[in-house]
Protein backbone atom coordinates (compact mmCIF):
# COMPACT_ATOMS: atom_id res chain seq x y z
CA UNK A 1 0.00 0.00 0.00
CA UNK A 2 1.24 3.51 -0.71
CA UNK A 3 2.28 5.66 1.81
CA UNK A 4 0.31 8.63 2.30
CA UNK A 5 1.49 11.57 4.33
CA UNK A 6 -1.40 13.59 3.39
CA UNK A 7 -4.65 11.40 4.13
CA UNK A 8 -5.66 11.61 0.08
CA UNK A 9 -5.79 7.77 0.44
CA UNK A 10 -8.96 5.51 1.50
CA UNK A 11 -7.49 3.81 4.48
CA UNK A 12 -10.03 1.81 5.23
CA UNK A 13 -10.58 0.75 1.69
CA UNK A 14 -7.13 -0.03 -0.39
CA UNK A 15 -7.17 -1.34 -3.23
CA UNK A 16 -4.51 -1.67 -6.10
CA UNK A 17 -4.83 -3.15 -9.80
CA UNK A 18 -2.09 -3.60 -12.06
CA UNK A 19 -2.31 -1.59 -15.58
CA UNK A 20 -1.42 -3.63 -18.98
CA UNK A 21 2.02 -2.47 -18.91
CA UNK A 22 2.20 -1.16 -22.24
CA UNK A 23 0.38 2.26 -24.03
CA UNK A 24 0.49 5.65 -23.56
CA UNK A 25 -0.06 6.11 -20.22
CA UNK A 26 2.61 3.44 -19.26
CA UNK A 27 4.44 4.31 -15.82
CA UNK A 28 2.07 7.02 -14.75
CA UNK A 29 0.89 5.76 -11.32
CA UNK A 30 -3.23 6.42 -10.83
CA UNK A 31 -5.24 7.55 -7.94
CA UNK A 32 -9.15 6.96 -8.37
CA UNK A 33 -11.56 8.44 -6.54
CA UNK A 34 -14.27 6.11 -4.74
CA UNK A 35 -17.13 6.63 -6.61
CA UNK A 36 -15.81 4.77 -9.39
CA UNK A 37 -15.84 1.26 -9.14
CA UNK A 38 -13.03 -1.23 -9.06
CA UNK A 39 -13.91 -5.27 -9.82
CA UNK A 40 -13.74 -7.01 -6.32
CA UNK A 41 -13.51 -4.17 -4.19
CA UNK A 42 -16.28 -1.63 -2.61
CA UNK A 43 -16.87 1.47 -3.73
CA UNK A 44 -17.72 3.50 -0.59
CA UNK A 45 -18.62 7.19 -2.09
CA UNK A 46 -17.57 8.91 0.91
CA UNK A 47 -19.63 7.32 3.15
CA UNK A 48 -19.26 4.59 6.33
CA UNK A 49 -22.93 3.55 5.66
CA UNK A 50 -22.78 3.47 1.47
CA UNK A 51 -19.42 1.54 2.45
CA UNK A 52 -21.72 -1.35 4.38
CA UNK A 53 -24.56 -1.09 2.53
CA UNK A 54 -22.98 -1.89 -0.96
CA UNK A 55 -21.31 -5.16 -2.15
CA UNK A 56 -17.68 -5.24 -3.94
CA UNK A 57 -17.99 -4.10 -7.57
CA UNK A 58 -18.25 -6.89 -10.07
CA UNK A 59 -17.25 -4.94 -12.75
CA UNK A 60 -14.08 -2.11 -13.06
CA UNK A 61 -15.79 1.27 -14.46
CA UNK A 62 -15.04 1.62 -18.15
CA UNK A 63 -13.94 4.73 -17.82
CA UNK A 64 -10.96 3.16 -15.22
CA UNK A 65 -10.39 0.29 -17.31
CA UNK A 66 -9.17 2.43 -20.84
CA UNK A 67 -6.79 3.98 -18.14
CA UNK A 68 -5.38 0.55 -17.14
CA UNK A 69 -5.33 -0.95 -20.37
CA UNK A 70 -3.55 1.91 -21.53
CA UNK A 71 -0.80 1.38 -19.24
CA UNK A 72 -1.71 3.10 -15.99
CA UNK A 73 -1.12 1.51 -12.30
CA UNK A 74 -3.99 2.13 -9.85
CA UNK A 75 -1.95 2.98 -6.54
CA UNK A 76 -5.21 3.57 -4.22
CA UNK A 77 -9.09 4.90 -4.23
CA UNK A 78 -9.17 8.41 -2.85
CA UNK A 79 -11.02 10.19 -0.74
CA UNK A 80 -14.29 12.06 -1.34
CA UNK A 81 -16.66 13.99 0.30
CA UNK A 82 -20.14 12.29 0.92
CA UNK A 83 -21.97 10.93 -2.07
CA UNK A 84 -19.78 13.74 -3.90
CA UNK A 85 -22.24 16.74 -1.92
CA UNK A 86 -19.62 19.71 -1.20
CA UNK A 87 -17.19 21.74 -2.52
CA UNK A 88 -14.41 21.39 0.36
CA UNK A 89 -13.01 17.67 0.75
CA UNK A 90 -13.78 17.91 4.42
CA UNK A 91 -15.27 14.63 5.44
CA UNK A 92 -16.32 14.35 9.17
CA UNK A 93 -15.85 10.41 9.19
CA UNK A 94 -12.32 10.16 7.23
CA UNK A 95 -11.03 13.52 7.26
CA UNK A 96 -9.65 16.34 4.95
CA UNK A 97 -6.64 15.56 3.00
CA UNK A 98 -3.78 17.91 2.94
CA UNK A 99 -3.44 20.47 0.35
CA UNK A 100 0.24 20.57 -0.31
CA UNK A 101 -0.13 23.66 -1.81
CA UNK A 102 -1.49 25.74 1.58
CA UNK A 103 -1.20 23.36 4.05
CA UNK A 104 -4.00 25.78 6.32
CA UNK A 105 -6.23 25.66 3.48
CA UNK A 106 -8.64 22.77 2.43
CA UNK A 107 -8.20 20.98 -0.78
CA UNK A 108 -11.38 21.51 -2.46
CA UNK A 109 -14.39 18.83 -2.87
CA UNK A 110 -15.35 16.47 -4.07
CA UNK A 111 -12.18 14.67 -5.33
CA UNK A 112 -10.11 16.42 -3.04
CA UNK A 113 -8.22 12.75 -2.35
CA UNK A 114 -7.48 12.86 -5.91
CA UNK A 115 -6.28 16.71 -6.08
CA UNK A 116 -4.62 15.87 -3.00
CA UNK A 117 -2.28 12.90 -4.18
CA UNK A 118 -1.77 14.47 -7.38
CA UNK A 119 -0.44 17.79 -5.72
CA UNK A 120 1.46 15.85 -3.28
CA UNK A 121 3.40 14.13 -5.76
CA UNK A 122 1.68 10.60 -4.82
CA UNK A 123 0.22 9.59 -8.04
CA UNK A 124 1.14 11.40 -11.44
CA UNK A 125 -2.76 11.56 -12.77
CA UNK A 126 -5.80 11.58 -10.19
CA UNK A 127 -9.32 10.32 -11.77
CA UNK A 128 -12.23 12.19 -10.08
CA UNK A 129 -15.64 13.25 -10.77
CA UNK A 130 -17.08 17.14 -11.70
CA UNK A 131 -20.50 17.83 -11.00
CA UNK A 132 -20.93 21.23 -9.28
CA UNK A 133 -17.02 21.99 -9.77
CA UNK A 134 -15.42 19.02 -7.94
CA UNK A 135 -12.31 18.78 -10.41
CA UNK A 136 -12.40 22.53 -11.08
CA UNK A 137 -12.33 23.93 -7.95
CA UNK A 138 -9.61 21.08 -6.44
CA UNK A 139 -7.17 21.64 -8.99
CA UNK A 140 -7.53 25.63 -8.32
CA UNK A 141 -6.98 24.99 -4.59
CA UNK A 142 -3.85 22.94 -4.96
CA UNK A 143 -2.42 24.44 -7.89
CA UNK A 144 -2.76 21.78 -10.67
CA UNK A 145 -4.08 21.42 -13.75
CA UNK A 146 -8.12 19.94 -14.21
CA UNK A 147 -10.13 19.17 -16.41
CA UNK A 148 -13.73 18.61 -16.77
CA UNK A 149 -14.80 17.18 -20.32
CA UNK A 150 -17.94 18.01 -22.04
CA UNK A 151 -20.93 16.39 -20.62
CA UNK A 152 -21.68 12.83 -21.98
CA UNK A 153 -18.12 12.87 -23.76
CA UNK A 154 -17.02 9.80 -21.13
CA UNK A 155 -18.92 7.22 -19.93
CA UNK A 156 -20.50 7.08 -16.35
CA UNK A 157 -21.30 3.50 -15.88
CA UNK A 158 -19.96 1.80 -12.53
CA UNK A 159 -19.85 5.55 -11.34
CA UNK A 160 -21.70 6.37 -8.23
CA UNK A 161 -24.40 8.92 -9.84
CA UNK A 162 -25.11 12.38 -8.31
CA UNK A 163 -27.03 14.48 -10.74
CA UNK A 164 -26.84 12.75 -14.09
CA UNK A 165 -27.19 15.74 -16.45
CA UNK A 166 -24.23 17.29 -14.65
CA UNK A 167 -21.68 14.71 -13.66
CA UNK A 168 -18.62 14.35 -15.93
CA UNK A 169 -15.33 12.17 -15.72
CA UNK A 170 -12.72 14.49 -14.79
CA UNK A 171 -8.83 14.24 -14.14
CA UNK A 172 -5.66 16.24 -12.52
CA UNK A 173 -2.16 15.77 -13.62
CA UNK A 174 1.10 18.08 -12.35
CA UNK A 175 1.63 19.08 -15.97
CA UNK A 176 -0.40 19.79 -19.22
CA UNK A 177 0.92 16.98 -20.83
CA UNK A 178 -0.34 13.94 -19.01
CA UNK A 179 -3.20 15.60 -18.78
CA UNK A 180 -3.47 15.81 -22.21
CA UNK A 181 -2.58 12.44 -22.98
CA UNK A 182 -5.12 10.76 -20.22
CA UNK A 183 -7.67 12.67 -22.85
CA UNK A 184 -6.28 10.84 -26.12
CA UNK A 185 -7.38 7.47 -24.05
CA UNK A 186 -10.56 9.26 -23.08
CA UNK A 187 -12.16 11.12 -25.29
CA UNK A 188 -13.83 10.39 -28.60
CA UNK A 189 -11.47 10.46 -31.42
CA UNK A 190 -11.40 14.12 -33.63
CA UNK A 191 -8.73 16.75 -34.76
CA UNK A 192 -8.82 19.46 -32.36
CA UNK A 193 -9.98 23.09 -34.31
CA UNK A 194 -7.34 25.95 -33.52
CA UNK A 195 -8.77 28.62 -31.58
CA UNK A 196 -10.02 32.15 -33.21
CA UNK A 197 -11.45 34.39 -30.85
CA UNK A 198 -11.15 34.66 -27.08
CA UNK A 199 -13.71 35.78 -24.66
CA UNK A 200 -13.10 37.24 -21.79
CA UNK A 201 -16.01 36.92 -19.38
CA UNK A 202 -16.92 40.03 -17.79
CA UNK A 203 -19.53 38.85 -15.05
CA UNK A 204 -17.73 35.45 -14.05
CA UNK A 205 -14.12 37.81 -13.24
CA UNK A 206 -16.75 40.04 -11.49
CA UNK A 207 -17.34 37.28 -9.18
CA UNK A 208 -13.73 36.99 -7.79
CA UNK A 209 -12.61 38.54 -4.34
CA UNK A 210 -10.89 41.84 -4.55
CA UNK A 211 -7.52 40.26 -4.23
CA UNK A 212 -7.80 38.34 -7.42
CA UNK A 213 -8.69 40.61 -9.51
CA UNK A 214 -5.20 42.02 -10.44
CA UNK A 215 -3.99 38.51 -11.05
CA UNK A 216 -6.42 37.26 -12.76
CA UNK A 217 -6.34 39.60 -15.27
CA UNK A 218 -2.81 39.51 -15.96
CA UNK A 219 -2.94 35.72 -16.04
CA UNK A 220 -5.99 36.53 -19.19
CA UNK A 221 -4.04 38.66 -20.73
CA UNK A 222 -0.92 36.15 -20.94
CA UNK A 223 -3.21 33.16 -22.35
CA UNK A 224 -4.27 35.80 -25.03
CA UNK A 225 -0.67 36.79 -25.96
CA UNK A 226 0.72 32.70 -25.46
CA UNK A 227 -2.57 32.64 -28.32
CA UNK A 228 -2.07 34.93 -30.65
CA UNK A 229 -5.11 36.37 -30.06
CA UNK A 230 -7.14 40.08 -28.69
CA UNK A 231 -9.14 39.51 -25.02
CA UNK A 232 -12.77 40.14 -26.49
CA UNK A 233 -15.35 41.49 -23.20
CA UNK A 234 -18.62 39.05 -22.97
CA UNK A 235 -21.06 39.26 -20.71
CA UNK A 236 -22.10 35.36 -20.10
CA UNK A 237 -25.50 35.42 -18.42
CA UNK A 238 -27.32 38.75 -19.56
CA UNK A 239 -29.94 37.85 -16.77
CA UNK A 240 -27.18 37.61 -14.03
CA UNK A 241 -24.95 34.64 -12.55
CA UNK A 242 -27.32 34.96 -9.48
CA UNK A 243 -30.12 33.61 -11.36
CA UNK A 244 -28.54 31.05 -13.27
CA UNK A 245 -26.89 29.76 -9.68
CA UNK A 246 -30.77 29.64 -8.49
CA UNK A 247 -31.82 27.61 -11.33
CA UNK A 248 -28.45 25.24 -11.10
CA UNK A 249 -29.26 24.31 -7.63
CA UNK A 250 -32.73 23.49 -8.36
CA UNK A 251 -31.66 21.19 -11.05
CA UNK A 252 -29.05 19.55 -9.54
CA UNK A 253 -30.63 19.45 -5.87
CA UNK A 254 -33.98 17.84 -7.38
CA UNK A 255 -31.39 15.06 -9.50
CA UNK A 256 -29.64 14.61 -6.33
CA UNK A 257 -32.58 13.34 -4.40
CA UNK A 258 -33.64 11.58 -7.01
CA UNK A 259 -30.62 9.84 -7.20
CA UNK A 260 -30.66 8.96 -3.23
CA UNK A 261 -33.20 9.66 -1.86
CA UNK A 262 -35.21 6.19 -1.56
CA UNK A 263 -31.57 5.38 -0.20
CA UNK A 264 -31.38 7.46 2.46
CA UNK A 265 -34.93 7.21 3.51
CA UNK A 266 -34.28 3.25 4.07
CA UNK A 267 -30.84 3.12 5.43
CA UNK A 268 -31.09 6.58 7.17
CA UNK A 269 -27.28 6.96 6.86
CA UNK A 270 -25.03 9.11 9.33
CA UNK A 271 -24.38 12.13 7.21
CA UNK A 272 -21.87 15.15 8.52
CA UNK A 273 -23.94 18.38 9.27
CA UNK A 274 -23.65 20.30 6.03
CA UNK A 275 -24.27 17.19 4.10
CA UNK A 276 -27.09 16.22 6.03
CA UNK A 277 -28.55 20.07 5.42
CA UNK A 278 -28.04 20.06 2.10
CA UNK A 279 -29.60 16.59 1.44
CA UNK A 280 -32.87 17.72 3.49
CA UNK A 281 -32.44 21.04 1.05
CA UNK A 282 -32.67 18.66 -1.76
CA UNK A 283 -35.93 16.58 -0.09
CA UNK A 284 -37.89 19.73 -0.24
CA UNK A 285 -37.02 21.21 -3.69
CA UNK A 286 -40.31 22.46 -5.23
CA UNK A 287 -41.67 20.82 -8.23
CA UNK A 288 -42.81 24.23 -9.59
CA UNK A 289 -39.25 25.52 -8.88
CA UNK A 290 -37.75 22.50 -11.21
CA UNK A 291 -40.02 22.67 -13.71
CA UNK A 292 -39.36 26.76 -14.88
CA UNK A 293 -35.42 25.85 -13.70
CA UNK A 294 -35.30 23.20 -17.04
CA UNK A 295 -36.74 25.47 -19.24
CA UNK A 296 -34.54 28.23 -18.11
CA UNK A 297 -31.69 25.57 -18.63
CA UNK A 298 -32.50 24.86 -22.35
CA UNK A 299 -32.77 28.59 -23.15
CA UNK A 300 -29.14 29.18 -21.33
CA UNK A 301 -27.81 26.70 -23.67
CA UNK A 302 -29.38 28.25 -26.80
CA UNK A 303 -27.70 31.72 -26.12
CA UNK A 304 -24.85 30.16 -25.40
CA UNK A 305 -24.42 27.96 -28.28
CA UNK A 306 -25.37 31.49 -30.06
CA UNK A 307 -22.01 33.46 -29.23
CA UNK A 308 -19.23 30.06 -28.38
CA UNK A 309 -19.72 28.39 -31.71
CA UNK A 310 -16.45 26.50 -32.70
CA UNK A 311 -13.23 27.93 -32.23
CA UNK A 312 -14.21 30.60 -29.73
CA UNK A 313 -12.80 30.05 -26.17
CA UNK A 314 -13.96 32.35 -22.59
CA UNK A 315 -11.87 32.67 -19.92
CA UNK A 316 -13.07 32.91 -16.51
CA UNK A 317 -11.78 31.91 -12.92
CA UNK A 318 -11.66 28.64 -11.56
CA UNK A 319 -12.73 29.98 -8.17
CA UNK A 320 -13.08 33.35 -6.44
CA UNK A 321 -9.63 33.59 -5.27
CA UNK A 322 -7.49 30.76 -3.62
CA UNK A 323 -8.57 27.86 -0.99
CA UNK A 324 -11.12 28.98 1.89
CA UNK A 325 -8.83 28.19 5.21
CA UNK A 326 -9.77 24.88 7.09
CA UNK A 327 -12.62 24.81 9.41
CA UNK A 328 -14.23 27.70 8.84
CA UNK A 329 -17.95 28.73 10.20
CA UNK A 330 -20.80 26.89 8.25
CA UNK A 331 -22.20 30.79 7.73
CA UNK A 332 -18.70 31.81 5.89
CA UNK A 333 -18.14 27.70 3.62
CA UNK A 334 -21.31 28.61 2.51
CA UNK A 335 -21.12 32.52 1.58
CA UNK A 336 -18.08 31.32 -0.36
CA UNK A 337 -19.85 27.97 -1.73
CA UNK A 338 -22.51 29.99 -3.15
CA UNK A 339 -19.88 32.66 -4.48
CA UNK A 340 -17.82 29.76 -6.22
CA UNK A 341 -20.70 28.24 -8.03
CA UNK A 342 -21.83 31.13 -9.79
CA UNK A 343 -19.00 30.95 -11.41
CA UNK A 344 -18.69 27.02 -11.59
CA UNK A 345 -22.27 27.08 -12.92
CA UNK A 346 -21.81 28.55 -16.29
CA UNK A 347 -19.88 25.31 -17.45
CA UNK A 348 -22.57 23.17 -16.01
CA UNK A 349 -25.44 24.64 -16.70
CA UNK A 350 -24.27 24.48 -20.45
CA UNK A 351 -22.92 20.82 -20.44
CA UNK A 352 -19.23 22.50 -21.50
CA UNK A 353 -15.77 21.43 -21.18
CA UNK A 354 -13.45 23.43 -18.88
CA UNK A 355 -9.90 23.43 -18.29
CA UNK A 356 -8.33 24.54 -15.27
CA UNK A 357 -4.87 26.09 -15.50
CA UNK A 358 -2.33 26.81 -12.16
CA UNK A 359 -1.02 30.09 -13.42
CA UNK A 360 -2.15 32.09 -10.39
CA UNK A 361 -0.42 33.08 -6.97
CA UNK A 362 -2.17 35.13 -4.16
CA UNK A 363 -0.01 35.51 -1.30
CA UNK A 364 1.75 32.16 -1.76
CA UNK A 365 -1.51 30.09 -2.37
CA UNK A 366 -2.14 28.59 -6.37
CA UNK A 367 -5.51 30.13 -7.89
CA UNK A 368 -6.38 28.48 -11.53
CA UNK A 369 -7.45 30.54 -14.67
CA UNK A 370 -9.89 28.47 -16.49
CA UNK A 371 -10.82 28.21 -20.74
CA UNK A 372 -14.04 27.00 -21.72
CA UNK A 373 -14.98 26.14 -25.08
CA UNK A 374 -18.09 24.76 -27.16
CA UNK A 375 -19.36 21.19 -26.62
CA UNK A 376 -17.30 18.81 -28.13
CA UNK A 377 -13.51 20.94 -27.78
CA UNK A 378 -12.65 18.68 -25.30
CA UNK A 379 -9.27 17.84 -27.30
CA UNK A 380 -8.92 21.67 -28.62
CA UNK A 381 -8.93 22.99 -24.98
CA UNK A 382 -6.34 20.23 -23.65
CA UNK A 383 -3.86 20.89 -26.52
CA UNK A 384 -4.15 25.11 -25.64
CA UNK A 385 -3.42 23.74 -22.00
CA UNK A 386 0.15 22.42 -23.65
CA UNK A 387 0.43 25.04 -25.61
CA UNK A 388 0.13 27.89 -22.88
CA UNK A 389 2.34 25.62 -19.87
CA UNK A 390 5.00 25.83 -22.71
CA UNK A 391 4.85 29.34 -22.69
CA UNK A 392 4.93 29.92 -18.93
Amino acid sequence: MIEDPLGAFCAHNPAELEGSGAGPLAGLSLGVKDLFDLKGYRTGSGNPDWFRTHPPAEATAPAVQALLDAGADIVGKTQTDELAFSLNGENDHYGTPVNPACPDRIPGGSSSGSASAVAGGLVDIGLGTDTGGSVRAPASYCGIWGFRPTHGAISLDGVTPLAPSFDTVGWFARQAGPLARVGEVLLPAGTPQPPTRLYFGADAFEAAMAEAVGPLRAAAERVADSLGLALRMQTIADDGLDLWLHHFQALQWSEIWATHGAWIEAERPRFGPAIEARFKGAAAMPAERVEVAAAFRKGVIERTAGWLTPGCLLLVPSAPTRAPLKGLPVDQVTDYRNRALRILCIAGLNKLPQLSMPLIDIEGCPLGLSVIGPRGSDRALLDIGVRIAGTE
